[in-house]
Formats: structure tokens, sequence, C-alpha cells
């Protein structure tokens, strides 16, 4: 068994993107920008565009937030992405979700400019990975991805399955395994027996939320384990979606909880935003 370490492969990711960032400088005087829309109180929320801000400027990224208050409107967020699509300085725009329950999301997603929509939740983005195109992929689904690279794991011919099916995460990493050539199982909260799905997979990537929902009878000997969950227990804690204990000794690569796909997350972010200024026109 071999732990796949996205903390250290992220490390070295932000540090490509900075020199990307000091080329762009250079060569273009562009300096990558990224505008963050933060609504509400939430502390989850707060510390990860803190950590997103953190990330931006070590890698010589211009970063803003856009803190707004728990009430505020539909048309004022609407407002502020408008401003933001037309400001040639931002090329990623990225609106910190959950949006509060009288906030119309999906409205909110579709206003941002498909060219600066780094974190590719936008349905023309979404369209394009679907059919097989170059646009932006969701960060955490995308760093999935850049982690199996790194350690030559290729889903060719295999056979995958993930757990979880949301628009963030499940589906996206669906598409992507679906382009590798991958043969693509999706497993959700209605499935019957998801025992039968996880142990037939050869590479199983679970993204749930709810710690310890896999367990060690539900893989196959020699698989490929992605946790992608992350749930903070009663003593504080944090733990995936998978009982790494029990089922570190029967796969072949699994990643641990944390220092395995959270940080790749915020790295793809960075990445998708130098991939915008590219672009800049």
């Amino acid at each position: 068994m071999q732990i796949i370490d996205g903390k250290n492969l992220a490390k070295k990711i932000r540090e490509e993107v900075a020199e990307e960032v000091e080329l762009l400088k250079k060569d273009r005087d562009i300096t990558p920008g990224l505008a963050v829309v933060l609504v509400g109180d939430d502390p989850a929320s707060h510390a990860y565009v803190k950590m997103k801000a953190r990330a931006c400027k070590e890698a010589g990224i211009y970063s803003i937030t856009h803190e707004m208050p728990e009430t505020i409107s539909q048309s004022e967020i609407e407002e502020t992405i408008a401003m933001m699509n037309k400001n040639p300085n931002i090329d990623g725009i990225l609106v910190q979700l959950p949006l509060p329950p009288h906030i119309d999301t999906t409205k909110i997603l579709e206003l941002i400019d498909p060219k600066k929509d780094v974190d590719g939740f936008h349905p023309y983005n979404f369209g394009r990975l679907m059919t097989g195109l170059d646009g932006f992929v969701p960060c955490t689904p995308l760093g999935v991805m850049e982690m199996l690279g790194a350690y030559d794991i290729d889903p060719k011919g295999k056979d995958a399955c993930v757990v979880g099916a949301s628009n963030i995460v499940g589906k996206p990493m669906a598409a992507l395994l679906l382009n590798a050539f991958a043969t693509v199982d999706v497993c959700h909260i209605h499935t019957k027996d998801l025992a039968a799905h996880t142990s037939r997979a050869d590479i199983l990537i679970v993204g749930v939320g709810k710690a310890g929902l896999v367990t060690e009878e539900m893989v196959k000997d020699g698989a490929v384990v992605i946790d992608i969950g992350i749930n903070r227990l009663e003593d504080g804690s944090l733990a995936g979606d998978v009982d790494f204990e029990g089922v570190a000794s029967k796969c072949s690569y699994i990643t641990p909880v944390p220092g395995g796909v959270g940080p790749m997350t915020i790295a793809m972010l960075l990445k998708n935003t130098i991939k915008a200024a590219k672009e800049r026109k």
C-alpha cells in the first residue's frame, strides 16, 4: 500500500504556478487576478476563503474577496458579478458555496462569464467537460486526476466507481474518468447495494460527507482508493468517508484525510486562474 501525498504534490504545483505567474508578469505585464464572493458568516467558508487568499498571495496572484452579509439581496450579488465580469484585471470569479436559501444559486453561477469560471460550475464549462472539450473543470475532480497522473495510475480500461453524484464533485469526476476511458459506475443516496458496486472497482473515489462510509469489506484487493470526504468528528479531529485503518491494508494506493485531496483543490484553483489569465486578450 502506498499513500498518495496530496500535500506535497499540491506544494509542487503551487511552486510551478508561482513560476508561471512571474513569466506572465515579465512577458505580458499580466498579474493574474481572482475575485471571490463570500456571503454570510459560515466559519468553514471563511476559513476556506482565507486559505485561498493566502495561496494566491504566495503564488503572486492578485486576489480580492467581496464579503457580503447573510441578508444580501439577489440583485446586489448579481450586480457585483456583472462588475467583475467587466473588470479586465480579474481573470477568475469564484462564488463560495453554499449561498443563503433566499439566493438562487443556479442563476448566480450562470451569470459568471464562462471564461472567468475558474470553479468550473457554469453549465457551459460542464457541457464542454461532458463532450470532452477544453474548458474549466471543477477543482476537486481535476485535482484527483492530477494525483492519479502523478502516481502513474492510468484509468484507461479500469473499472471505476464514484460514490457521490453532486454537480461539484461526483458528476464531473465521473465525466473525467469516462473521458480517460475508464468504465464508470456512479453511486448515490438511492443506490440499493453500495458494496456490490464499490467491491468491483479498480479505482474507487468517495465524496459524500459521511465519515467511515466505506469499510474494508467494501473494497477490492489492490484497488486505488481516493477519499474526497472530510468530516469533523466529535473529538475535533478530521476523518474521511473511508475507514482508512481498515481499508489501507487492502488497497494499492490510498489518500489520507487530511493531506490528500484537500490541498489539491486549492492548487487546481490556482492552475485554473493561471489558465484564464493566459487567455486574457
